[in-house]
């Protein structure tokens, strides 16, 4: 239980600070608008179509980290749906992270670590064949 609680940690950490975080930089955007705040230039995204949509982007950002604090919560009441959202959420954004560098570098530490943990704590000991 000890590693489902510290990779629930490390899902906070990243659901809370990174998506959610991304939201309250939107703010100054909606406020002194789009053409004054070019949030572009702060992040580089590798698809044309990721770059020209980044306010989308940062919407889906913040779904991304309110499933991951669910997630996360679910897994330190010990509840299997929290364990296969974590596991659902950590694949994802593995597999995700290429398209935003070099945020996505942090991505992949968090969800990567988290999913080893959380994999590492449900398998234990077991072997491939006995």
């Amino acid at each position: 239980m000890k590693k489902y609680k510290l990779a629930a940690i490390l899902m906070i950490i990243h659901g809370g600070f990174m998506e959610l975080g991304g939201v309250l930089c939107m703010i100054p955007c909606l406020i002194y608008g789009t053409d004054k705040f070019d949030i572009g230039k702060y992040f580089s995204f590798k698809l044309p179509y990721f770059q020209d949509n980044l306010y989308l982007m940062i919407v889906m950002g913040a779904m991304y980290g309110i499933l991951r604090l669910i997630g996360a919560i679910g897994l330190l009441k010990n509840r299997m749906w929290g364990f296969v959202l974590s596991v659902i959420n950590c694949v994802i954004t593995i597999t995700l992270m290429m398209f935003l560098l070099p945020a996505g570098i942090m991505d992949g530490i968090l969800a990567g670590s988290a999913l080893v943990l959380i994999l590492t704590n449900y398998y234990g000991n077991k072997k491939i064949i006995e």
